[in-house]
């Protein structure tokens, strides 16, 4: 089987988490994690890093330091993983859906100026499977209205807007190292952003709310989002060679393009013009009518496939009336064809002819 994903995990990584491990430093503390913070947050553009135990903590992290709970509203595409609604959730604040740009797939700026009220206390975008969002009409909104904008980044580990980094555009950002993500500690996240204020009541919150002079003195009801310094020791090696990850990606992303692009029917990942992407995953839409069907035989011959995600206002704990046409077409079309790395020229033409055979036979019938 050839999957959609395979984390590269080598001599560095393992000699890092055996030197962790050598020292006894395994838990929230040791050299390893402020080697990760640093290095991440300068590969992403940002003066600081908060290393944490996951993406999704990651997110509530920064609304818990923005202040934001019950009686606030977060503007968030319903096209996203579920972690992004979920955190705002935690909160108690209300998440505010919008539908997703129809090219780019990313958040529609244009609908999210639309859901702006008195109660809007940040925009949430979500660089999605490795395509940054449009910034720019974003940003402008929330320094029109006062509004905090933050980075759902987690599949987007380097990717540009405007020949910058995303993650620490706006006010915060959220990245994850998941076994599947760009660099992964196993599981993982970090917070970036610009501000020191901001920065230092993301790691108060982080630890517990322990005041960094008094011993065992609480003063804020905090969380134990900490990372662990054997997770720190695999991100510091990931961080070495992420660069050629990124090529890597996109030289996979390329034969897959030119590879599938004569083919009718079948939408390309998008790049815009001011965008780079990182590709974390090489997404394809197909007629919905076909897409778990391709799947099926794309299986059979021994390829792993992902469907994307469920726009978040299908589930059923978010479920409304309210449609959103681009999300749910994107949810109902699209798959993620296998992405990983170390993925070779011939297992791409092995994904290749399986798209192919399947959509000639449709034609044909």
């Amino acid at each position: 089987m050839i999957p959609v994903y395979r984390p590269l995990i080598g001599a560095a990584e393992k000699s890092n988490v055996a030197d962790a491990v050598e020292s006894t430093w395994i838990s929230s503390k040791g050299s390893y994690l402020r080697r990760f913070e640093e290095g991440f947050s300068s590969f992403a553009g940002a003066r600081h890093g908060i290393a944490t135990c996951n993406g999704t903590v990651s997110i509530h992290l920064i609304l818990a330091a923005l202040g934001v709970g019950p009686g606030d509203e977060v503007i968030v595409p319903t096209f996203t993983y579920i972690a992004s609604v979920n955190a705002i959730t935690y909160t108690g604040a209300t998440p505010v859906f919008v539908d997703s740009d129809p090219v780019h797939w990313n958040l529609d700026p244009s609908d999210a100026a639309a859901k702006i009220t008195e109660r809007t206390k940040a925009i949430m975008v979500v660089h999605l499977y490795g395509h940054p969002a449009d910034m720019g009409p974003i940003l402008a909104m929330g320094r029109e209205h006062g509004i905090a904008v933050i980075e759902d980044a987690a599949e987007a580990h380097g990717a540009e807007y405007q020949g910058r980094r995303v993650g620490a555009l706006g006010l915060a950002g959220s990245f994850s190292f998941f076994g599947n993500k760009i660099i992964t500690t196993g599981e993982g996240g970090m917070v970036v952003c610009n501000d020191a204020d901001f920065a230092e009541r993301c790691s108060h919150l982080r630890g517990q709310g322990v005041s960094p002079t008094r011993t065992y003195w609480h003063d804020v009801v905090g969380f134990n989002y900490r990372m662990t310094n054997v997770a720190a020791a695999l991100g510091v090696a990931q961080l070495e060679r992420v660069d050629d990850v990124i090529a890597a990606k996109r030289r996979i992303a390329a034969r897959y393009c030119d590879a599938l692009a004569d083919i009718e029917g079948l939408t390309l990942p998008p790049e815009m013009p001011w965008a780079r992407s990182v590709y974390w995953m090489v997404s394809i839409l197909v007629d919905p009518v076909l897409r778990d069907a391709l799947m099926a035989h794309l299986k059979d011959r021994d390829i792993e496939t992902r469907p994307f995600f469920y726009p978040a206002h299908t589930l059923p704990m978010y479920a409304t009336s309210d449609r959103f046409p681009v999300a749910e077409h994107l949810g109902a079309s699209g798959i993620n064809l296998p992405s990983f790395p170390e993925l070779t020229d011939a297992e791409i033409d092995q994904v290749v002819a399986g798209v192919r055979e399947f959509m000639e036979q449709e034609a044909r019938s």
